[in-house]
């Protein structure tokens, strides 16, 4: 029984941790690692243009099939519109070595620049993400429009791409 209760306790800790990013505000500074030798950017280099940020994980099923991917269309079609990044999180801490990361880059031709979480999930707990995929949409001053748990397409990447959207609409 008190097992339950220390899983439940967790359970309800974490649901008071979720999506603490307030909407209207500057994303707050994030703490990434880089994977291939590059410089991990400031959230600034990418004011000018809406950021779409994926939290993801190569052990995830979801981010795999289907987040992933997503991301890639998104670079593919509003490219020029947007900017999209990738924070590798592992909140299981099960670490992944540079030789994963470089041939899920070159599998799953991931078209825009991704980053390794600090101590694993360091910005991952300070944004409030739900889990991986999680999504935070930016508009072109750096300030959160959008946090977004899920991957399944006709719920949540549905209502991400109308956020997009929407989002972009406004940066015209």
């Amino acid at each position: 029984m008190a097992s339950n209760l220390s899983v439940n306790f967790f359970v309800q800790e974490n649901i008071t941790q979720l999506n603490t990013l307030e909407i209207g505000t500057p994303l707050p500074l994030w703490s990434l690692d880089a994977i291939f030798g590059d410089e991990v950017p400031s959230i600034r280099s990418y004011q000018g243009k809406p950021l779409l940020i994926m939290f993801f994980s190569l052990g995830c099923p979801g981010c795999i099939g289907r987040s992933i991917p997503y991301a890639n269309r998104v670079v593919f079609e509003k490219g020029d519109q947007m900017s999209v990044i990738g924070i590798h999180t592992d909140f299981h801490q099960t670490g992944f070595e540079t030789a994963q990361f470089i041939k899920a880059k070159d599998d799953f031709f991931m078209r825009y620049p991704f980053y390794q979480d600090q101590n694993y999930d360091k910005t991952f707990k300070d944004y409030g993400a739900g889990g991986t995929p999680h999504w935070i949409l930016l508009d072109a001053h750096g300030v959160v429009q959008y946090s977004l748990f899920g991957s399944d397409p006709n719920n949540a990447l549905l209502k991400l791409d109308y956020k997009i959207e929407e989002v972009l609409f406004e940066n015209k």
